[in-house]
C-alpha cells in the first residue's frame, strides 16, 4: 500500500509518518504546500525521510493560490458571518488539489491528513479529495479509535517520538495553535478557548505576527491607490503587480498600520461554536478597495443581486464546497458582474482603520450633474419624482383605506396633554 500524507514536519504529522507506516505496513510519501506561510520549509524532505517517508514533495503554490483562489473570492466580497475573511478556508481546496495530483503521479492508494476530528479542515480536505479523485482511499487518523487511544494527548505523542527517535521540537503545552498563509494567520485553541481571554493586553499581544497593535501604529496616516481591472487589483500606487505580489505588498503596508485584526466566535460546519483570532492585513485593504470600486461602476440591481448571494458563496467556501457545481455557477455569475469594475481607489490607512477617500473610473456610473443639489440641468427631472412616489405609495394608501393600515405603537403610549 502507498499513502501520500499531508506533512508539516510538526508533532502530529511527524508521528503520523511512523504510525501510518506501521499500522498499514505501507510506503509513506509526504507532501507540504507552500501557500505563503513564510514558515521554515527547508529541511522537511530530510526530516520526513528520517522519520520513515520514502519520498517528499514541497510545492510552491503561492502564485496559484493568489491568482486562482484568493482573487476569485475577493471578486465575490466573501466574508463568513460578517467578519471572517476565510483565510484558512480558501487555502484548503488548493492544498487538497495538489495532494491528489501527487497521489495520482505516485500511483498511491490513499491520501492521509492530520486534521482534527473536531474541526472544519477534515471536511474541506475530504470534500476536495472526493470531488477531484473519488477513487482514492481517505485516511483520517484522528477519527480512528485506535489512533486516539494511542495518542489521547500531546504528551503521548512526544513520548512516542522519543521512543522512535523522531526529532521534534515540542513542549507538553502550547498556548494556542497557528495557521498561516498568504491571506492571513489564524490563532485558536489553548488559552483562546476562553472567550473572555483578552489577547491584546501588554502581556499577551506578542501573539500577533502580521500586524502591530493599532495603538503602536504610526501617528501619521498613509495614502495608497489601488488600480482595478475587471474586479482584480493589478497595481498599487501605479506599480503593476501580479496577484501574489499585491498580497505580499499590501500585507506589509497594512501590518505596519495595525489593519486586519478580528476576534470572533464562529459557527463551525461540524456544529460547534469556536473562538478564532485572525489577522488579514492585505485582504482587508483589498476588499475595501474592491467594494468601493464596485460602488462607482456596478449597476445598482446587479450589485444588489450579487450581494444577496454573498452569504451563500461565503458559506460554500467556509464549508469546503469550492469544487461543488453551485460554487462554480455562482463564480461564473460573479465574474461576469465584474466586467465594468475598472478604475482606481484611494485609501487612507491609520491606526487599524481603512478609509476610502477617493475613487475614479472611465466606466463610472456616477454623474455629477445628476447627483448635484445645485440645480444643474441633467437627465433627472424632479417633477418625475411625484409620479414615482405616488405609484410606490399606491398599495400603502389602499391598505390604510381598506384595512386601517399598520398599527402605530405610539397610539397606545402617547396621550394628548
Amino acid at each position: 500500500m502507498k499513502i501520500v500524507l499531508a506533512y508539516s514536519g510538526g508533532l502530529d504529522t511527524s508521528v503520523l509518518v511512523s504510525w501510518l507506516k506501521e499500522h498499514y505496513s505501507a510506503e509513506i510519501i509526504t507532501y507540504a504546500a507552500d501557500v505563503g506561510q513564510e514558515e521554515e520549509l527547508d529541511g522537511l524532505a530530510e526530516k520526513a525521510k528520517a522519520t520513515g517517508a520514502s519520498a517528499h514533495y514541497t510545492l510552491d503554490l503561492v502564485d496559484e493560490f493568489a491568482r486562482d483562489f484568493i482573487y476569485p473570492m475577493m471578486r465575490a466580497n466573501a466574508i463568513y458571518e460578517g467578519q471572517y475573511f476565510l483565510g484558512t478556508s480558501i487555502a484548503r481546496p488548493l492544498i487538497g488539489k495538489a495532494h491528489v495530483e501527487i497521489a495520482e503521479k505516485e500511483g498511491a492508494d490513499a491520501v492521509a491528513h492530520g486534521a482534527t476530528g473536531k474541526g472544519n479542515d477534515q471536511v474541506r480536505f475530504e470534500l476536495a479529495y472526493a470531488a477531484l479523485a473519488p477513487q482514492l482511499q481517505i485516511i483520517s487518523p484522528w477519527r480512528m479509535k485506535e489512533f486516539r487511544k494511542a495518542f489521547p494527548g500531546r504528551t503521548e505523542m512526544i513520548n512516542y517520538c522519543r521512543e522512535h527517535n523522531i526529532d521534534v521540537e515540542a513542549s507538553a503545552s502550547k498556548p494556542y495553535s497557528m495557521d498561516r498563509n498568504l491571506l492571513h494567520i489564524s490563532y485558536e485553541a489553548g488559552i483562546l478557548e476562553d472567550p473572555w481571554f483578552d489577547p491584546t493586553t501588554e502581556d499577551n499581544k506578542g501573539m500577533y505576527k502580521l500586524t502591530v497593535d493599532p495603538q503602536d501604529a504610526p501617528d501619521e496616516a498613509q495614502y495608497i491607490e489601488l488600480d482595478f481591472e475587471q474586479g482584480d487589483c493589478v497595481a498599487v500606487d501605479g506599480v503593476a503587480m501580479i496577484p501574489s505580489q499585491v498580497m505580499k505588498h499590501l500585507n506589509k503596508i497594512a501590518g505596519k498600520h495595525g489593519i486586519g485584526r478580528v476576534d470572533i466566535i464562529e459557527n463551525r460546519f461540524v456544529g460547534m461554536k469556536s473562538r478564532g483570532v485572525y489577522e488579514t492585513p492585505g485582504g482587508t485593504i483589498l476588499m475595501q478597495g474592491h467594494r468601493n470600486m464596485e460602488s462607482l461602476t456596478m449597476d445598482r440591481e446587479l450589485m444588489h443581486l450579487r450581494d444577496s448571494l454573498i452569504p451563500r458563496y461565503a458559506q460554500l467556501v467556509y464549508n469546503g464546497f469550492w469544487y461543488a457545481p453551485e460554487r462554480e455557477a455562482l463564480q461564473a455569475f460573479i465574474d461576469d458582474s465584474q466586467k465594468t469594475v475598472t478604475g482606481t481607489v484611494r485609501l487612507k490607512l491609520y491606526k487599524g482603520n481603512v478609509t476610502t477617500v477617493g475613487r475614479k473610473s472611465p466606466l463610472s456610473l456616477y454623474d455629477e450633474n445628476i447627483a448635484s443639489m445645485e440645480g444643474v440641468d441633467s437627465d433627472y427631472n424632479p417633477d418625475d419624482a411625484s409620479g414615482f412616489i405616488r405609484l410606490n405609495a399606491l398599495r400603502l394608501r389602499r391598505r390604510a383605506i381598506a384595512q386601517g393600515g399598520p398599527e402605530i405603537a405610539s397610539e397606545s403610549k402617547v396621550k394628548r396633554s
